[in-house]
This record gives structure tokens, sequence and C-alpha cells, in this order.
């Protein structure tokens, strides 16, 4: 059979992921913090996308899930008046020219002294007082610049002010020193010494503890200011990992101490500071913002509704482009239609992002009943798929709503996978237990164990099975570790240690 060239016409099907739904998948999973950040760069971008702030101006909320969003006119809310634009723009003469000494001639006498008022150094605050100097804000002590500062004080040879400002470099956010010694001295042509004897020095800056190469010496800087580093506080430093693992009789025995001066030194050990350099880390942790708002209805059921702060709006102004287009180029107006293409999918992916979360987060309201009634203990085993088959979804886009969204509710903030847990037979053939309600029910038969009476893994899946759960030994000792819970043996170790502090 001879190869020849030939033309096929065939019919296919195939799912085309063009680049609106990209994106609007992309909407979909991003947190308010991020989606925020994506519209400031989109309404820069784009000169016909801007941002509706009447919601947050007018308190509006939104009845019954996004009835606003459905009837919003976007066309008539778009179209600006000619006295709205002049207050945008706010173009009188005292803003363009507000350091001219001669304008004040020009715009008359009241324009003048409106001007004169905000104070005579021109600098005002937005509550009509003058500027001062103690309503600025100072910068954070950074953890090196406290350092530099002591440098200052602590050295006199110049030398070894660099060697010193060079060691700063190394100082990791918690105060430890992570650079090389040897490679600094190999480096600023030195002995090895001299760059030891000037990392002495500044291990006795404050705060204690800095400067040390390991959480031994950190401690033992510390515990040297107060005067406390014995031999046998020593030898507890140089035995770290026999406290990590709670084995008090071992360490009893390497320190030569009795039980009630161990207890006294562990205690002098909680006190001291493990990383001494994180005071001056800078920057807090944004507070997470709820994405949904629970409240109980007066009904008796339950109001699901989008919280406004973490709903942004956006407008697309078709008047500005339908002006702009009529005396544009070719080549501007291929520009203008594809913002406006841009501005409106914007728009309706915000639309859709918005109903698909009410969605969903309705749904998991609806499973999640007596979760919100009675608390962590009634928390039903949910999966994506259950949700998604009750909202007619597909799984993928439940996780992508799930995820990095929060719901606040009368019980807590909480995630919104949070909600979705495997499920754990039940023992007598009922329905399935939640494992977070299962990791809760672990948790709180540690919290209640005694010195005299400390359960082992045995005894709580005994326990769990007459309250009718159906798990293993190694699902439970799973769980545990998971919640940082340590074994039944260090447990009975730390709560006699605790119990011969407190007699």
């Amino acid at each position: 059979m001879a190869l020849t060239p030939r033309l096929n016409l065939r019919q296919a099907q195939s799912l085309v992921m063009t680049p609106q739904l990209l994106q609007s998948i992309r909407l979909l999973q991003l947190t308010s913090v991020e989606l925020e950040r994506f519209l400031e760069e989109e309404i820069e971008r784009n000169p016909l996308l801007e941002r509706d702030e009447r919601g947050a101006a007018d308190g509006e909320t939104l009845p019954e899930g996004l009835q606003d969003l459905a009837a919003r006119d976007w066309e008539e809310a778009a179209r600006p008046s000619s006295e709205t634009i002049s207050d945008r723009l706010d173009s009188s003469l005292e803003n363009l020219f507000p350091d001219d000494p001669g304008t004040h001639e020009s715009i008359g006498p009241d324009l003048s002294a409106q001007w004169r008022s905000a104070g005579g150094n021109g600098l005002a605050v937005s509550s009509g007082e003058e500027w001062s100097l103690e309503n600025v804000a100072a910068a954070p002590l950074t953890l090196r610049d406290h350092v530099r500062e002591q440098i200052g004080l602590a050295f006199d040879e110049p030398f070894e002010r660099l060697l010193a400002a060079e060691l700063s470099e190394g100082l990791d956010d918690a105060g430890y020193f992570q650079g090389d010694a040897a490679e600094i001295a190999e480096r600023f042509g030195v002995e090895e010494a001299a760059v030891a004897h000037v990392l002495g020095i500044c291990q006795g800056f404050e705060p204690a503890g800095i400067f040390a190469r390991g959480l031994a010496e950190c401690l033992a800087l510390q515990l040297r200011v107060r005067d406390r580093l014995d031999p046998a506080m020593r030898a507890l430093l140089d035995h770290l990992e026999l406290l990590a693992r709670r084995d008090f009789q071992a360490l009893k025995r390497i320190c030569g101490v009795d039980e009630e001066d161990l207890v006294d030194m562990l205690a002098e050990i909680r006190a001291l500071d493990p990383k001494p350099g994180a005071a001056f880390t800078s920057g807090g942790a944004d507070a997470v913002v709820p994405d949904v708002i629970v409240r109980p209805a007066p009904d008796g059921t339950w109001a699901v509704e989008l919280n406004t702060d973490a709903l942004p709006r956006v407008l697309v102004n078709e008047t500005y482009f339908a002006t702009v287009s009529a005396n544009a180029s070719k080549q501007e107006k291929t520009f203008l239609s594809e913002c406006f293409q841009s501005a409106n999918w914007i728009a309706r992916s915000l639309d859709q992002r918005a109903r698909t979360i009410l969605k969903v987060a309705s749904e998991i309201v609806r499973q999640q009943d007596a979760f919100l009634v009675h608390g962590v203990r009634h928390l039903r085993p949910l999966k994506l798929r259950t949700v998604a088959e009750a909202i007619g979804m597909h799984e993928s886009t439940i996780s992508r709503v799930a995820a990095n969204k929060y719901m606040m509710t009368p019980r807590g903030l909480f995630e919104l996978r949070y909600f979705f847990t495997a499920a754990i037979q039940s023992a007598d053939g009922g329905d399935a237990h939640s494992s977070e309600a299962v990791r809760d029910r672990i948790r709180g038969l540690v919290d209640a164990e005694t010195a005299a009476k400390v359960l082992s893994d045995d005894a709580i899946v005994d326990i769990l099975h007459g309250e009718g759960v159906d798990i293993a030994r190694r699902t439970v000792a799973k769980y545990r570790e998971a919640m940082n819970i340590p074994s039944s043996v260090q447990r009975r170790r730390e709560k006699r240690a605790l119990a011969g502090a407190v007699s």
C-alpha cells in the first residue's frame, strides 16, 4: 500500500480551557487578600474597570445571598455625572498649586485663607489639626539595629567593630549565629581565635542568649546572666534530648540531684527564652477575614450570608468606553475592546465566585447543623463529593472553594476544609463518627488524666469502643502524635514531676 498525503475531515468533542475559564478558576481559589491584590493590578492596567465603593460607604448588606448582585445594572451604575467627575479629580487651584506662593493672591481671599488655615508649614491631617511629629509612627527596631548600637559601645578597636558587624550579619530571626567563624577569619586574614574573642563579647549583648550557636548555648548564656550555670545545670543542658523524652530518672542520675532539685531546674529552664531574637521580628500576622458569616435566624434556622468586607465589587465604565471609542484610531479601538471584554468577564467572574461560595457554605451549614448547635463532638463525616452532588457542581470546584476560605460561626472561625472530615465506623452499627470529633474526644481523655492514672493507647481504644467508636490502636497513636501529645510513659513522667513540684 502506497503512502500518500490525504486530507480527512473529522468531528470530535474536546474540553478546551479558554483563558476566560482559566481566569474564573483562578479567581475561585484566591483568598480575599490575593483577590484584592489581583483587582488592584487589573484596575491599574484596565481604564474601564472601577471599584464599586457604594456597599462599604452606605453599609448595605446582601439580603438572601446575592440579590443585589443579580439585579445590578452595570451601565447605569457606571455612568458618572459631571459633578462626580469634578469631585473625583478635585481640580481646584489650591490642590493643583499648593506650594506656589503666587497662587494665593490670584485665587482670591477666601481660598487663600482656607489654605493658610492648614498650618504654617503646609502640612495638615484629615482632622484639621496641625501636623505633629508625635503622629508619625517610628520605624520598628530590628535585631541587627539593636546589635549595631551595642557594637559601638562594646568595642574600641575599629577592626573589632568591623568583625562584630560581620558576625551580626549571620544572625537569624531567632537570634542564633548561623555563620562560619572559620570562613570569616579566612576572609579577613586573621586568626580564628580573634573571631572567637569578638563572638564571645557579642554573646554578652542584650537580649541574653543572642549570638548562640545552638539551643544549649543559648540557654547557657541566659543562665550565666542569672548566675545559675552550675555543674548540674551544665549537665542538664548537655542532655536536652533526655529532657525532650521526659526521661527524668536518667536526668537525676546524670545531674546528681534529687527529684526536688530537678523540678526546680526544670522550672528555671521553662522561664528562659529559646528564641531571644524573635521579639525584634518586624511585621505581625494579618487578621483572618471570614468570607461567610453564619448567624442564628429568628425562625430557628441558620442565616448564611457573604461578608461584604471580603467581597470586592467592580464596575465597568461603559460611558467612558463609548465616549473614547468614538474618536479613537483602529489600534486604540482594538485596545479598548479588549479592555471592555476583560472588564466584563472579571465582573461576571466575581459574581459567579460569590454565588459559588455562598452555595457551598449553605450546604455545609445544612450538613453540619448538629455541630453548630452542640459542638465538635457532633461533627458529621463529610466528603467533597457529597456537597458537589447536593448543589450540582464538580468535586474539584468544591475543593477550590473550600481552600483558604473561612466561615464565622457562633462556634468560632473555621476554614471550610475543617468541615470535610473522614468517617470512622461505629462499633454498634450506628452512624459513622467524624475523625475530628474522635480527635477531640482523645484530647479530652488525655486532659482529664491524673498522675496516678495515665491512659495508654489501648485504654483509650477500649474507652472509645465503649462509646461506639470502632477505631484501631495505630489510629489512636496517629491522631495522638498529630496533636503533639506524648506517649503514656512520657506523660506519666511529666505529671509525676509536676505533682512533685506542687507538693
